[in-house]
């Protein structure tokens, strides 16, 4: 039986069987050796590859051909191009045909390196991130190359793998085997697919897949062949590339997922050539997409207002995570004379070859650092752009063989390899907010509020025409119980009267028939006296009568009075009723009212909250263009971060659309803006601030903020905030507002420096630091200023903020210091400074000195002015010289990329006599 044709030749291509791996007719993955050597060595690759330390930002070199990321956030990690290297073993052509020849490779995986064989005494010895040897299996290749990368992609970044080398050195092998009769074989694109769908959950994340091919400069549909010619489209304003015509296709099980690979290998095309049996004709793309849902908890705040409690939810909209995982199998690279192509696989060929040549060139480009990435010269490079100086993490595996016969094609993938190594891409984490989910959350609960306030307008209005019923019934039992008492009363009186009258009436008889039987019995002689004596009798009498009439007569107007008394109490409380009718129309009118002012007020907040998310987003939007805007120049500059804001802002009126923080701007006012600084909610203040910097990068909206008041919230903001966000935003505003000259004085009679100190003191994020030193080194331009901004540890605090370590907080240190020694160096040419610089009286010259040849190119350019401006005054150079400064300023005005800086450099030294003395001492020329 013919031996195998290597890693190329032993795959599953369109359902065919081909032979596994066999080294002396004996299965390497059953080779304990390889078993116990590969596991030990596995954790440490592994680790190797996981850099998930995702603490600093960096700026990076030029993205593949200057594209913007789409990162959700403004932040990055720096993340180099991780490359290994693998070994096919020799097939059966090489077995008979370098019989008698030794390999061109020697492996030495425990250091991780490999060297090529020039000829029998020399070699040459390359280092990798791992060195795979013939016998290493398909698991542990994918755990080191692969497996990091699709946790990061789990984790939200992009991550890309791919394959590269000669034709049949296995690179197809080692991504694209199915490993349907052998588990073990199977590549990198089934097992990466078997852990992502073992993390994810099918119930809320989604998961799609497009396979691709380029083919002869086009691409196509491998899951659909009649999509033959699709197009790429860039963003103008992410950058990102987008393939819409292609399939995307839902994935919710392994066994799917392995049929889609079946159609897309049936598909792609492969020839046979001298070199492998099969060899693949186009780059295939397996393009990964995973969006993920971040589970959070709202927090639930609890009011209690007498018997009743209720509940409000502070809402925030949940986070999606975007990871999209691109596998790449490049066709292999060949020279027509050793693969015998001719006819059409001839211009195939000639087509692969020209696609990797491009890709190669791209790469040492960004190897370099070269200003121009040439991208649009291969769709293959405008397809990688985010994979090679861009937003993705990347691995790639290169393939070799073993072959004498084919050292100069090794010797090409060799150098490939090691230029990939030097390419620097910047992770970006892929978030956004689910503002449709949190819309529909915000509606229920609007729904909720609404069925609440409908049902305690009910219970109100219920309870208005109970008391209203109750108050009624109460009345008419009054009246009912006065007139009762009336009547009673006047039946009582009156009873009395008539017995009075009666008793008078029978009195009168009595007394009238007393008198006649005693005038019949008197004698005749008495009668005149007696007579007499009846009569004053009588008249008595008469008189008491009188007397008990007047009485009687008394206490019936006394009756009729207290009657009057009754009525007028019952008019009065007639009265009464009607009053507390009318109040009671005016509670409910009032009540209705403060219902209706309740609602427009939550219509109010509510708007105002959903324009201050939008602002916020547009916010973070149009800092994520800055930044992205600033890549290919100084982005640590703050003078060339506001220029580009008026240009955006330009090009932006230009097309005819109106920002939205104008919008906000012109809708509510700078002063409601401002007055929500002081608001209760720690969102809506972060919203708030954030508005406030975004209107701060405009030039034309510094003077009313500072007029309205805005600086000194703004300070506030640093001196009783202790949410280092409203800290990072504050402090980026005070640094836009500093680079007036007026506001700068504001800032600094208000206490700033003292705020900035203690805010840069406290803070634990590079990108606060940043905002810190940014505002610091405004302050430090200013002639003004210089005593003071020293007198208040300002300098102390530029110094101190340097153990960050992070690049972006070291670039702003370093133009602070700039600013501050060309101000001095100012101040003595005119003769208002003399004695040493408070540079180095504060303890930076050290500091300078050591980073005065920084590999940051924007570092680097101010620690250069910085000593440039210090030896401009003969009182510094002596301290210079001690402090091995001027080896520095001769290097920089002999081998500074800028000619200026070198000009200045040599006028500063030629114009020192202590300089020219030392230099004549050391014999050194400039």
């Amino acid at each position: 039986m013919a031996a195998a044709a290597g890693f190329g030749s032993n795959t599953y291509r369109n359902g065919a069987h081909r032979s596994s791996l066999k080294a002396d007719g004996k299965s390497l993955a059953a080779n304990p050796s390889f078993k116990s050597s590969s596991s030990g060595a596995s954790s440490s690759a592994s680790s190797s590859f996981k850099s998930r330390s995702l603490q600093f930002r960096k700026s990076s070199p030029a993205a593949l051909g200057g594209g913007n990321g789409a990162a959700k956030d403004s932040g990055g990690v720096l993340g180099r191009v991780r490359v290994a290297v693998r070994l096919r073993p020799r097939n059966a052509e090489e077995l008979v045909a370098d019989a008698d020849f030794a390999d061109c490779v020697e492996l030495q995986p425990e250091l991780k390196r490999l060297k090529l064989r020039k000829n029998n005494w020399d070699t040459d010895t390359y280092e990798f991130d791992e060195v795979f040897t013939e016998a290493a299996s398909q698991k542990r290749v994918y755990e080191v190359v692969a497996k990091p990368v699709v946790e990061s992609v789990l984790e939200g970044y992009n991550g890309t793998v791919m394959a590269y080398g000669q034709t049949g050195t296995g690179k197809t092998y080692t991504l694209g085997k199915l490993g349907e009769e052998d588990t073990a074989a199977r590549g990198i694109m089934v097992r990466a697919m078997e852990d992502i769908l073992g993390d994810i959950s099918l119930e809320t994340d989604s998961l799609s897949v497009s396979y691709l091919q380029l083919y002869m400069e086009t691409i196509q549909d491998l899951l659909d062949p009649s999509n033959d010619n699709i197009s790429i489209v860039e963003d103008p304003k992410t950058g990102d590339v987008s393939l819409p015509g292609a399939s995307l296709v839902e994935v919710r099980d392994q066994q799917s997922f392995l049929e889609l690979l079946r159609i897309g290998e049936a598909h792609r095309f492969a020839a046979n050539t001298k070199l492998n049996t099969e060899s693949s004709r186009s780059h295939a793309i397996l393009m990964v997409n995973v969006k993920r849902y971040l589970k959070e908890k709202d927090p639930v705040l609890t009011m209690e207002n007498g018997s009743n409690s209720h509940s409000a939810k502070t809402f925030k909209a949940p986070i999606i995570r975007k990871g999209k995982l691109v596998v790449v199998d490049l066709a292999g690279s060949e020279r027509i004379d050793k693969s015998g192509s001719e006819g059409h696989t001839l211009e195939e060929a000639k087509s692969i070859n020209l696609s990797l040549s491009a890709l190669g060139k791209c790469i040492n480009a960004l190897a370099e650092n070269s200003a121009h990435v040439p991208v649009r010269d291969s769709k293959l490079t405008r397809l990688l752009r985010d994979s090679f100086g861009g937003t993705a993490r990347t691995s790639l595996v290169i393939t070799i063989g073993p072959s004498p016969r084919h050292r100069g094609e090794t010797m090409s993938t060799i150098m490939f390899g090691q230029r990939a190594m030097k390419v620097e891409n910047m992770l970006k984490l892929k978030e956004e907010f689910d503002y449709k989910s949190l819309s529909r959350r915000l509606e229920l609960q609007l729904d909720k509020l609404i069925a609440e306030h409908e049902r305690q307008q009910k219970a109100s209005d219920d309870e208005i025409e109970r008391i209203q019923a109750e108050s009624e019934m109460r009345i008419a039992e009054t009246e009912r119980k006065y007139a009762d008492a009336l009547e009673k009363e006047r039946m009582k009186y009156q009873k009395e009267y008539m017995e009075s009258i009666k008793k008078i009436e029978e009195q009168l008889v009595g007394d009238q028939r007393k008198h006649d039987s005693d005038s019949a019995t008197v004698a005749h002689n008495d009668s005149y006296s007696n007579g007499e004596v009846s009569s004053i009798s009588a008249l008595e009498e008469v008189a008491n009568l009188k007397k008990l009439l007047e009485k009687e007569t008394i206490l019936k107007k006394a009756a009729e009075e207290e009657l009057t008394n009754h009525k007028r109490q019952l008019y009065q409380s007639k009265l009464m009723e009607a009053s507390a009718t009318s109040e009671i129309l005016k509670l409910h009118k009032l009540l209705e009212d403060e219902s209706r002012q309740k609602e427009k007020l939550e219509g109010d907040i509510a708007l105002l909250q959903s324009q201050l998310f939008q602002l916020s987003f547009d916010a973070d939007e149009r800092r994520r263009q800055l930044d992205r805007a600033g890549s290919g120049n100084d982005p640590n500059d703050l003078d060339c971060l506001t220029s580009q804001v008026k240009n955006s802002q330009l090009s932006d009126s230009e097309n005819g659309e109106k920002a939205s923080v104008a919008k906000l701007f012109e809708q509510v006012g700078l002063h409601k803006i401002l007055s929500l600084l002081e608001a209760d909610d720690a969102d809506v203040r972060i919203h708030a601030v954030k508005v406030v910097a975004n209107l701060a990068a405009e030039e034309a909206n510094q003077q009313k903020i500072v007029e309205t008041g805005g600086l000194m919230s703004l300070l506030n903001l640093l001196r009783s905030s202790d949410d280092e966000t409203i800290h990072r935003v504050a402090a980026g505003a005070i640094a836009n507002l500093a680079m007036n000259e007026t506001n700068q004085e504001l800032i600094m009679a208000q206490g700033g420096i003292r705020l900035l100190s203690t805010t840069a003191a406290n803070a634990g994020d590079p990108q606060t630091l940043r905002m810190v030193a940014g505002a610091i080194a405004n302050l430090c331009g200013n002639d003004k200023l210089q005593t003071m901004l020293r007198g208040e540890g300002g300098i102390k605090a530029l110094l101190g903020m340097v153990h960050c370590g992070h690049p972006d907080v070291l670039a702003q240190v370093a133009r602070g210091i700039a600013n501050f020694a060309k101000c001095e160096s100012r101040s003595s040419a005119q003769g208002t400074k003399t004695g040493r610089s408070l540079l180095i009286e504060d303890g930076a010259l050290p500091w300078i000195v050591q980073n005065a040849n920084n590999e940051a190119s924007a570092i680097r350019r101010h620690i250069e002015l910085s000593l440039c401006h210090l030896a401009q005054h003969e009182v510094n150079a002596k301290d210079m010289i001690s402090g091995g400064a001027l080896w520095e300023l001769v290097r920089i005005s002999r081998d500074c990329s800028r000619e200026d800086i070198r000009t200045l450099a040599r006028r500063s030294l030629a114009s020192s006599s202590t300089f020219k003395a030392e230099l004549r001492r050391l014999r050194m020329d400039y």
